[in-house]
């Protein structure tokens, strides 16, 4: 399961940029936008300080939150894919993900807070307020669960 995840995180990880380099332009890609990604009308890119990869662990699954200037994306070890837009509107920071099961856990969320290490999110629905921790450099966070050996 956390393989998968960190393969994930990597896929991910290698379209944000961090400032280091080699001095290229730092310009996103527009070519990797997410098809079938809702639409925000009104909304600018997400704020600085909710970019990059956020994760979290719910009922024993890790949930992975990645932000990519305008573009989202969430992903559920076992469970739903989603991708969609994150930025700002009316002044708050919101996220808006569509996904390909069909899922409505994480549709429609609004960013309570954020800081170096951690993201709060209320998602509507029965999802309802979830912390994430970020994951630098597409490296998972401390503290998760790993795979039992039997």
């Amino acid at each position: 399961m956390a393989a998968g995840l960190v393969g994930t995180l990597a896929l991910t990880a290698c379209s944000g940029g961090s400032g280091d380099g080699d001095g290229s332009s730092s310009a996103p890609s527009t070519s990797t936008a997410p098809s079938g990604a809702a639409s925000s009308p009104d909304a600018s890119g997400a704020s600085a300080d909710i970019q990059g990869s956020w994760i979290t662990t719910v009922g024993g699954k890790v949930v992975a939150l990645v932000i990519n200037g305008k573009q989202a994306g969430s992903f559920e070890t076992g469970g739903a894919v989603c991708n969609g837009t994150a930025g700002a509107e009316n002044g708050m920071q919101m996220i808006h993900l569509t996904c390909a099961d069909g899922s409505e856990n994480r549709t429609t969320g609004m960013v309570d807070s954020v800081d170096g290490t951690t993201l709060k999110v209320t998602w509507s629905g029965k999802t309802g307020q979830e912390t994430y921790t970020k994951a630098d450099g597409g490296k998972l966070p401390s503290g998760l669960p790993t795979a039992l050996t039997r």
